[in-house]
């Protein structure tokens, strides 16, 4: 009779798979345009190597190395597999629940107001009767089995509910990777802007420097014009002493850089990391996709959705637990007053029973249970529409950036060159005395200036198209697997 029983819960449960809840994607409730408002491309896809794109070696390895290392990413990681042990938890009730147990016993029984056959015990005392005990021992073995018939899917709407969570914990932890990664490679951008500008700033001092050695022969021959001699030497010394600030300013910069970006890496900040001397060359803009398909390849807005689905899902399961659950236990061992009998079988015993529960009166609990999981229904789809909104808003407006940030790079570029040309001709018409030092120090200050800002609208490109890349749902493979 146990072996039957125990095949024919085996034979239920193998066709009771819980599932995922599907896509709820549809009831956002957004108005989505056919095409972004920024761009007119529409190629869909998830670009996994956009990384590969900058062609910046170090910069991969780098990202492997955090996705590795980095303590933050990590905890993600870990979340990620408690939430998997809770949905084998919750799928767990639906399974019978087998304990095996060895219990042992010993009684002392009094038998008080009961004759004692004898008159008097041989503990008597004074003639007066003694209390007749008698002590028995117990000792059993069994396997006990429990199990809840799932007649309604309650408890298997309920492990849907937690594959759901599962789901968007997962989602979390791929958003959290291509975050990190970005991070990364947005400070090794900065680390490398920091190098150049610094390297810049090195330079100001020296083109300084070499005015103020001009402006100082001409003082000392007495050619300096309009007896402003002693005026100008103080002003080209004040802008090398400005630039020299600037070294200073600079240096403390790439260091604070380095030690951010070692942070990112999981690394100890040493400020021992090397930038590259040149910011990498732009890579194509991604291929931006239909905004409806947004929706499927940005892992937070998987997160959301699936967190959605799963309330909907908590809700069907308090819906449930209003109707009445059978609960069945069996049991099958022996039990015997002396433990040489444990294994006999001719002392077996055994167990079979049955329940239906169905409540009747909880004050309200399960209505009120269910009310909650409702308005959390609700939260859900609020948090999904607000992260499918900002994940519109971050994609327009790293669309519009890459155009306004390349007209500003245009501009720049031809403002470098212009002041440039400006500082080499003022200087060479200071030295034929047909010009004179303020226009030689304008045109220098402007031409360190502006190849300052061409270095730093450079980065700030490539940290935009960083941004796009991250905005349509970039994702990073690392080298090695999820840990």
């Amino acid at each position: 009779m146990h072996r039957s029983y125990y095949l024919l819960v085996g034979c239920f449960l193998c066709g009771c798979q819980a599932l995922p809840p599907g896509l709820r994607t549809s009831e956002v409730g957004l108005e989505t345009p056919n095409l972004w408002s920024s761009t007119k491309a529409a190629r869909a896809g998830v670009d996994q190597a956009w990384l590969e794109r900058f062609r910046d070696p170090t910069l991969k390895r780098l990202a492997n190395e955090a996705v590795e290392n980095n303590p933050d990413l990590k905890a993600a990681a870990s979340r990620v597999r408690v939430a998997a042990s809770n949905a084998k938890i919750a799928g767990a009730a639906r399974r019978p629940q087998l304990n095996a147990v060895l219990s042992g016993n010993r009684r002392k029984t009094n038998f008080i107001g009961f004759p004692d056959f004898g008159g008097f015990d041989e503990g008597s005392r004074g003639g007066e009767p003694s209390v007749i005990s008698t002590i028995s021992d117990t000792f059993g073995a069994s396997l006990d089995l429990s199990w809840e018939a799932d007649l309604w899917g309650r408890i298997r709407t309920g492990e849907s509910a937690a594959l759901a969570e599962l789901q968007a914990t997962d989602a979390d932890y791929r958003a959290a990777r291509s975050s990190l990664v970005a991070q990364v490679a947005k400070a090794w951008f900065a680390l490398t802007e920091a190098s150049q500008q610094l390297a810049l700033a090195e330079e100001a001092v020296k083109a300084f420097q070499s005015t103020e050695d001009v402006i100082a022969d001409r003082f000392e021959i007495g050619e300096l014009e309009g007896g402003g001699t002693g005026a100008q030497l103080r002003l080209a010394k004040s802008d090398v002493a400005s630039a020299r600030e600037q070294v200073a300013q600079r240096k403390d910069l790439l260091q604070q850089a380095k030690r951010q970006l070692e942070v990112l890496l999981g690394r100890y900040p040493k400020n021992l990391l090397a930038g590259n001397p040149e910011l990498p060359h732009l890579p194509g803009r991604p291929p931006t996709g239909l905004p409806s398909e947004l929706l499927l390849r940005r892992p937070d807005i998987q997160a959301a959705e699936r967190r959605f689905a799963s309330q909907g899902q908590r809700i069907t399961e308090a819906r449930l637990a209003m109707f009445p659950q059978l609960k069945m236990t069996a049991s099958g061992g022996t039990s015997t007053d002396s433990l040489k009998d444990l294994l006999d079988s001719d002392f077996g015993v055994w167990n079979l029973a049955g329940n239906i529960v169905q409540s009747i009166l909880t004050g309200g609990q399960l209505l009120a249970e269910k009310r909650v999981r409702e308005e959390q229904e609700s939260q859900a789809l609020a948090a999904l529409q607000s992260t499918v909104l900002q994940g519109f808003l971050e994609v327009e407006l790293a669309l519009e950036a890459d155009q306004y940030l390349a007209e500003r790079q245009s501009a720049l570029e031809d403002a470098t060159a212009l002041s440039r040309e400006a500082y080499i001709a003022s200087r060479a018409d200071y030295r034929d005395g047909v010009g004179d030092i303020l226009t030689v120090l304008a045109a220098q200050s402007r031409a360190l200036q502006f190849s300052g800002q061409l270095i730093s609208i450079r980065r700030l490109r490539l940290d935009n198209r960083v941004n796009l890349h991250l905005a349509l749902g970039g994702d990073f493979k690392p080298n090695h697997p999820k840990p």
